[in-house]
């Protein structure tokens, strides 16, 4: 063939061929791509001073949660007997966490999520104090704890594949040492497509108590930047830490977690509205792109199920 004749047929293939490679890449990133929809709210412990009584708030609890369809939800101050309704309510959840001085007893920082959607990979609680494996060791009176969870979304095989017959077709020179001579699938193919995020939620001290507030937040930053990726063969997981702060943006507590406007440090968290607002936050650090914040503001005729308005969140966890 004349040589320029091979050129310009070279030149050809790779303009038909560059958009076509170029809008796979695009599919792949969009298959690979995580969106995740995350609560935080403090549903008010069942007092009998509240103007609406609990009798009648939980059912429009069950009705908001319903509704806004959260992935995960981080609850605060609710004891067992609100936890347990809400969870027979919403029989697509699971619920874990445990009261502030262990086992049943008191308010519980719990963590709803959606059954279908997540693999529980670790759980556990920590008090908010000098000995933070003992629960019920902070304040006598209204000790505060953290409820945490690992997570790994659940991979739902596409167009009826099973995830062996996956591997099976996925093209040879693709992961390849995943296979032995004879061409065998080897079990570690299974870790590919594994993305895992942890939750964080809990429940700071009210008004004063600046001093343990301050405390607090740099022990749970403590135990974030002890969960980062153990070695170079494993990703950094997403952490989104969520709830009902009892302090506002700028103050001290906020800087602890955030940093400032002079701020570098790579090991601190972003929040998930500029600026910030309030005293519930959902913040968040790893490789995550904001996609919506609410507010959300649900009432009855003007009555409300909570004396807080929950925060939701919708994230893209980016591979």
């Amino acid at each position: 063939m004349n040589p320029m004749k091979k050129l310009s047929l070279l030149f050809c293939l790779a303009f038909i061929i560059s958009p076509l490679v170029e809008a796979q890449m695009e599919v792949d990133n969009k298959t690979n791509d995580r969106t995740l929809k995350v609560m935080t709210y403090n549903l008010r412990y069942a007092s009998g001073t509240f103007k609406t009584p609990w009798e009648v708030r939980r059912e429009w609890q069950v009705d908001l949660i319903n509704k806004y369809s959260p992935d995960i939800i981080g609850t605060q101050e609710g004891v067992k007997d609100q936890i347990d309704y809400l969870m027979e309510q919403l029989p697509e959840y699971v619920v874990i966490g445990e009261g502030r001085r262990g086992g049943d007893n008191d308010e519980h920082n719990a963590i709803f999520f959606k059954r279908d959607l997540f693999r529980l990979r670790g759980m556990g609680s920590f008090a908010l104090s000098e000995t933070p494996e003992v629960l019920g060791s902070g304040p006598a009176r209204w000790p505060r704890i953290v409820t945490w969870a690992r997570f790994a979304f659940i991979n739902v095989p596409d167009d009826g594949e099973t995830s062996q017959e996956q591997m099976k077709n996925k093209p040879f020179w693709e992961d390849s040492w995943f296979q032995d001579a004879s061409g065998k699938i080897l079990y570690r193919r299974h870790w590919e497509n594994t993305l895992e995020f942890y939750v964080f939620n809990t429940h700071f001290f009210t008004q004063g108590k600046d001093k343990g507030k301050r405390n607090s937040a740099k022990l749970i930053m403590e135990r974030i930047n002890d969960v980062d990726n153990f070695g170079e063969w494993t990703k950094n997981r997403p952490v989104f830490l969520m709830g009902d702060f009892n302090s506002r943006p700028g103050s001290d507590v906020y800087k602890i977690f955030i940093g400032d406007e002079n701020s570098n440090n790579q090991s601190l968290l972003k929040d998930s509205m500029e600026g910030g607002k309030g005293i519930d936050w959902i913040l968040y650090k790893g490789n995550v792109e904001v996609l919506s914040y609410e507010n959300v503001n649900y009432n009855v005729n003007g009555a409300y199920p909570s004396d807080h308005r929950p925060i939701l969140v919708e994230y893209k966890i980016l591979e």
